[in-house]
């Protein structure tokens, strides 16, 4: 279906890109995209795929705004206050862009419910803040075949990858799975979390939004993306790494024993 009139004039910065145009814009209409976690990480992000002209915006999460929230999860707003955050979080990506289609879920993510809500996109982004649910969510990604874009933060610090661990590379030796790169979730206790340690609000938006141009691209299909590789940001100064990392014949998805 062709762009209307107001949608060429919408994404008229995106049209214009060599590596975007029409064919990718239209790419980006006709994505699904589910998005778990509607906090640091997921505010930002929603709000650059729905500005971005997604078609449809799916978003997991059960909590809700707290005034706590506010220092990073920028798309919710003080009168949200108490209000379900896939709620507040649609309404504010509605009013950004009328043009997508937001399908909220708020349920807690599980290891019974996770392949059935991936099932139902093109690709997952995770913003999520605990290993189990990363897991949880990874592991449904590869049994359903969907990409996931995964970011994490620390106080001063953040990480990303792409996961495509149902493809192989041209050599046809699999893509590693997120088990490769974290094959065991740190003993409990060792990370403290959000709310005991404190996080850098501005740090969400950049890692949120970084996590956005990972989904555009894999969308769109341009330059290198970050399957097998992991950019961390240090914001205490200022510097960025990528490592490369690759499958392990050991992980317990598709690891040499159960191929």
């Amino acid at each position: 279906m062709a762009l209307s009139p107001e949608e060429i004039q919408r994404y008229a910065r995106h049209l214009v890109l060599r590596d975007v145009g029409g064919p990718g814009q239209n790419k980006l209409r006709a994505a699904r995209v589910l998005v778990v976690g509607a906090g640091g990480l997921g505010a930002p992000l929603i709000q650059y795929l729905a500005a971005a002209g997604l078609g449809t915006i799916g978003i997991v999460d059960d909590d809700v705004v707290a005034l706590s929230n506010l220092q990073r999860q920028v798309i919710h707003g003080t009168p949200d206050l108490g209000q379900l955050k896939i709620t507040s979080a649609a309404n504010a990506a509605q009013r950004l862009n009328p043009h997508v289609a937001i399908e909220g879920h708020a349920i807690r993510l599980s290891a019974e419910n996770a392949r059935e809500l991936v099932h139902g996109y093109d690709i997952v982004a995770d913003g999520s803040d605990n290993f189990e649910t990363r897991y949880m969510v990874s592991d449904a990604c590869f049994h359903e075949g969907r990409p996931l874009v995964s970011a994490a933060l620390g106080q001063f610090d953040g990480s990303l990858t792409t996961i495509r661990a149902h493809e192989t590379r041209e050599d046809g030796r699999p893509n590693p799975t997120y088990r490769c790169l974290f094959p065991e979730p740190p003993p409990a206790g060792s990370i403290p979390t959000c709310a005991e340690a404190g996080v850098l609000g501005a740090l969400a938006g950049i890692m949120g939004s970084m996590m956005a141009l990972e989904v555009i691209r894999e969308i769109v299909g341009f330059g290198e993306g970050l399957v097998g590789r992991l950019l961390m940001l240090d914001a205490l100064s200022m510097r960025v790494e990528v490592l490369r990392y690759g499958w392990d014949e050991a992980n317990p998805l598709s690891g040499a024993g159960v191929r």
